[in-house]
């Protein structure tokens, strides 16, 4: 991999021989150059990656783990209790104020149909309805003989109880 210094002077090739680096550290001589760059830091700093095969290391377990584990999912019982006890009032008002309104709604349809059945009612009572049921079973008006008109006794009896 090469530094940000190999990066920004293309011109010069990358050697990763052992005499090129040590080549590299001589004091060079100053180039008559004017328009070249100043050499900038840690230009002659190389980074080699080594891979590390760390398959076979085993992790230690922590004994402070598992309290840290259960002291942490306590905390956020806590606060989901919490949480859940500062936001129940206001869900509680939102789930009301839906009651209210389908309690108005359905007030407002019985009380349609109260006056529905109201109207039906004095529709089915009306004189000249109940008039035309009568002629049409045949019941007529009694005579001025039919009717016997009970008077009471001073004793408080209504029926006459005539024997013969």
């Amino acid at each position: 991999m090469a530094t940000l210094a190999t990066y920004f002077r293309k011109d010069e090739a990358v050697v990763y021989s052992e005499e090129a680096v040590s080549a590299r550290r001589r004091p060079a001589a100053r180039t008559t150059d004017p328009y070249r760059l100043r050499s900038l830091p840690n230009e002659d700093v190389y980074f080699i990656c080594k891979r590390i095969d760390n398959s076979r290391l085993l992790k230690q377990k922590d004994p402070r783990a598992a309290k840290e584990c259960w002291s942490t999912i306590g905390a956020f019982a806590v606060l989901a209790i919490l949480l859940a006890g500062a936001l129940a009032p206001s869900v509680w008002g939102t789930f009301a104020g839906y009651q209210l309104q389908a309690l108005k709604q359905e007030r407002q349809r019985l009380v349609d149909e109260r006056s529905t059945l109201e109207v039906e009612e004095a529709a089915l009572l009306s004189p000249a309805r109940l008039e035309r049921l009568a002629r049409a079973q045949k019941l007529l008006e009694p005579a001025p003989g039919q009717v016997i008109h009970l008077d009471p006794h001073a004793d408080g009896s209504l029926a006459l109880n005539l024997t013969k």
